[in-house]
């Protein structure tokens, strides 16, 4: 059926809003199912999930446990209000900590990351009495008021100033590719944190610093190796809280359970959603320290809503971590990482317009450039926000039409399948986006 006249994609586009676009011109893939690594269109042609749809589904599309921990859930409780308890609510609790890093021990439940990030603040801006938090500027923490104000990319930009939340402060990124202080990474990570520190001796009334530990959607930034244990050595000498947003690169998506556990830093407090459930049911997650929890003890705790601890929620994360647990998948993220980073690094020797290669476990990001010297991206955010056509599109639009998706953001791609890929299919992937590079070859200048 030709998707201008699919009367689902119709109703879709008529009826409701595509996220962070102009609506005009917006004609979505209609998906009809999905399965493993893959997912198939209303014509029966099947893709690769290079991306796990937004780095969610790690654990690849209907895993049968997860299916079935929502039906039993369903059948045997499928909600009941955040004012009482019940038997998944204490079961997924006992089962958070026995992954999450050690002390982290009090949870609040939600129902996505930015309901996350926004509680975080909030329980941070309680626990110390101050009000300003530390983002940086290339980063996303979410779509609510909070946590779009505390985003420091394009999409904050757009919405200013309405919804605009007082209080955020934004720092440098450790991002020894794009850094404004240096590119040799360990001056990077001395320097960004050195700066971090800065600002909270001039800023004054600082709450928390707000990281992705490994950054997600603007580009798969990994830090230099000394940055997070300085930033959190920073944290504890100011007296300030260290806040990690995990949403996207938790769950075994960098080869470890969460991107932190990589420098052996552990967090004042932790936020996550996505590969909790491996998306299949919408959760979010604020853990805390013991000490922030004791804290409300004596103190009043102003948050929650409806479906906080909405049982429906929390069974699929019990299962979700089994599974997890069961198929060694953060073993197997590592290991298939590695190979999945061997071939995309041959992309760069081979492709004039690939800029840098990055990333940790299964999740990469393949940044695409005009010119290696000048580091002229393709695309910018301010030509993105007028509308202005993007040739990154035109390659994953490529990607598709040889049976692949990518997720793509500005000049770059944010690569990370399920984490059950097998090395073939990592092939299947890096082989279509070196023969969709050909187009960006052509308009490299040097």
């Amino acid at each position: 059926m030709d998707i201008q006249t699919d009367p689902v994609v119709d109703s879709t586009v008529r009826n409701t809003y595509g996220t962070w676009r102009f609506q005009k011109g917006w004609k979505p893939l209609r998906v009809v199912d999905a399965e493993g690594c893959y997912f198939y269109d209303s014509e029966g042609r099947r893709y690769l999930d290079f991306s796990s749809q937004l780095i969610c589904a790690n654990l690849g599309h209907k895993n049968q446990a997860v299916i079935d921990a929502i039906c039993e859930q369903a059948r045997r409780l499928p909600y009941i209000s955040p004012g009482f308890t019940c038997d998944v609510r204490a079961k997924v609790s006992e089962e958070l900590l026995k992954v999450l890093p050690t002390g982290l021990q009090k949870f609040f439940f939600s129902t996505s990351g930015t309901e996350a990030n926004e509680a975080a603040i909030k329980i941070a801006r309680l626990f110390t009495g101050k009000h300003k938090i530390i983002a940086r500027y290339r980063s996303y923490h979410g779509s609510t008021s909070a946590s779009i104000a505390a985003t420091g990319d394009y999409r904050r930009w757009a919405v200013e100033p309405a919804g605009k939340v007082d209080g955020i402060v934004f720092a440098p990124d450790a991002d020894p590719y794009r850094s404004p202080l240096s590119s040799n990474p360990e001056e990077c990570a001395k320097l960004s944190a050195e700066y971090i520190d800065y600002m909270i001796k001039n800023e004054g009334n600082v709450a928390a610093i707000l990281i992705e530990p490994v950054v997600g959607t603007n580009g798969v930034l990994v830090p230099p190796a000394d940055y997070l244990p300085l930033v959190r050595e920073i944290a504890d000498k100011r007296g300030v809280l260290l806040i990690a947003d995990e949403v996207m690169a938790g769950w075994g998506r960098t080869g470890e359970w969460f991107s932190v556990d990589n420098w052996k830093v552990r967090p004042d407090i932790l936020t996550t959603a996505k590969g909790i459930t491996g998306a299949y049911i919408p959760l979010g997650l604020t853990a805390t320290t013991g000490e922030i929890g004791d804290f409300f003890e004596d103190h009043y705790f102003a948050h929650g809503h409806t479906y906080e601890a909405h049982p429906l929620t929390l069974a699929p994360a019990i299962a979700a971590i089994a599974e997890y647990k069961r198929l060694d998948l953060i073993n197997e993220s590592r290991r298939k990482g590695e190979y999945m980073g061997k071939r995309l690094k041959e992309l760069k020797d081979k492709h004039g317009c690939v800029g840098d290669i990055r990333g940790l476990g299964l999740f990469w990001g393949v940044e695409l450039v005009r010119n290696r010297e000048t580091k002229e991206s393709f695309y910018t955010a301010e030509e993105k926000l007028a509308g202005k056509p993007s040739p990154i599109d035109k390659v994953g639009a490529e990607l598709m039409s040889r049976g692949v998706y990518a997720m793509s953001s500005l000049s770059h791609f944010v690569l990370g399948p399920p984490l059950i890929v097998t090395e073939e299919q990592i092939d299947e992937g890096v082989d279509a986006l070196d023969r969709s590079l050909e187009g960006p070859d052509k308009a490299v200048t040097r």
